[in-house]
């Protein structure tokens, strides 16, 4: 078994080939200055000439604001960079395995979104995320695994625990969203079950989180209790905290297709949280 593995520095990424390593499987880790996604034949030779068995695609635009101001940087990656990529995979007849998001429902209800239900992208992002899904099933019909996965953290590079943190140094008092509901998730989580999927052959649609949903404003008390920051965090609504692209409301995801398809599932994400915390020192 031989895994490529794009955006191999990038947060979700970094952690699959720590997983692959950890493991003993042999892996070619690339980003952006090895093999540029939006460029078809650099894709076409690069995995090509890397001769793996399988990839996993984690490349990706993920900045959901600025995907509003430039939606066809955005659509470029996360579109045509998928598409790019699933037609080398359908040529050479390998497996794929592709992260999307829950941003490809409109966000509405409180009912946990499973698999099977009809994509309502919500955005730029999310309607480019959608759109590589649709390449990935076009490309790679009988061999790909769609991971949709949400709130995703850990250790390397930016993330949202982090900024807490940073802002828990010269804040006293912060404001958080406190109507949008889902479930934060830790990417050596992540990263061990699709290690795990990606040695078989049980392709198709999965929902990928960490147990248990909260609001963004439950999780940011729980960052500060674990770490003892004295700081007031002040429940605001989406409305009123303002944002240049429209964020789910509920983005609680039905994960139990992992388990039952033979799958170990993810921790809690108090669990996860309690982990991470201690990997970052904080």
């Amino acid at each position: 078994m031989r895994i490529f593995v794009t955006g191999a520095r990038g947060q979700l990424g970094h952690d699959i080939m720590l997983e692959l390593k950890k493991r003993d499987i042999e892996a070619v880790g690339v980003d952006i200055e090895e093999m540029d996604i939006t460029d078809a034949e650099a894709c076409e030779r690069v995995i090509t000439e890397a001769a793996p068995t399988h990839v996993i695609h984690c490349a990706a635009w993920t900045a959901v604001d600025a995907a509003e101001e430039k939606p066809e940087a955005c659509r470029r990656v996360n579109a045509l960079g998928t598409e790019n990529i699933a037609k080398v995979c359908g040529s050479l007849g390998i497996p794929m395995m592709y992260f999307s998001t829950d941003y490809v429902f409109n966000g509405q209800g409180e009912r946990p979104w499973e698999p099977e239900d009809e994509a309502e992208p919500l955005g730029v992002y999310g309607e480019t995320k959608y759109e590589g899904e649709l390449a990935v099933r076009k490309y790679v019909p009988d061999k790909h695994f769609i991971l949709r996965i949400q709130w995703v953290y850990g250790i390397n590079g930016k993330n949202f625990i982090k900024t807490m943190l940073k802002l828990s140094e010269t804040h006293k008092e912060l404001t958080v969203v406190d109507d949008q509901i889902g479930s934060p998730t830790y990417t050596p989580d992540i990263a061990r079950l699709c290690v795990d999927m990606i040695q078989t052959d049980k392709y198709g649609t999965y929902h990928v989180a960490n147990k248990g949903y909260c609001s963004w404003y439950d999780f940011v008390v729980e960052i500060f209790r674990l770490t003892g920051r004295d700081v007031t965090v002040r429940p605001v609504s989406s409305e009123e905290y303002g944002a240049k692209a429209r964020r789910p409301y509920n983005s609680r995801m039905d994960i139990s297709k992992v388990e039952a398809m033979g799958f170990k599932g993810l921790p809690p994400y108090e669990d996860a949280l309690r982990r991470f915390l201690i990997e970052l020192g904080a």
